[in-house]
């Protein structure tokens, strides 16, 4: 049986991660991994959601000690700029 992996987990897994708008007035986050291509396209307003919950988690793991300066990446590795 496959183990399924949970948010609380560390990851090994090495990706890249764009996030830009498109031609259609979206907003894509893009995902490559081993392999997978993942486009994942939102409305702005939903962008904006994602990104509030992104700042929510970052001040939360920051409160839980996770001690990175702000806008650091351990080790810089899995992602890429934004473009």
């Amino acid at each position: 049986m496959e183990r399924i992996m949970g948010i609380d987990e560390e990851s090994y897994i090495a990706a890249n991660l764009q996030i830009g708008p498109t031609t259609l007035g979206m907003v894509r986050i893009y995902i490559e991994a081993d392999g997978l291509e993942l486009p994942l396209d939102f409305e702005p307003a939903e962008a904006e959601e994602i990104a509030e919950e992104i700042l929510g988690a970052a001040r939360a793991a920051r409160a839980a000690g996770g001690g990175n300066k702000k806008g650091s990446v351990p080790g810089g590795a899995g992602r890429k700029p934004r473009r």
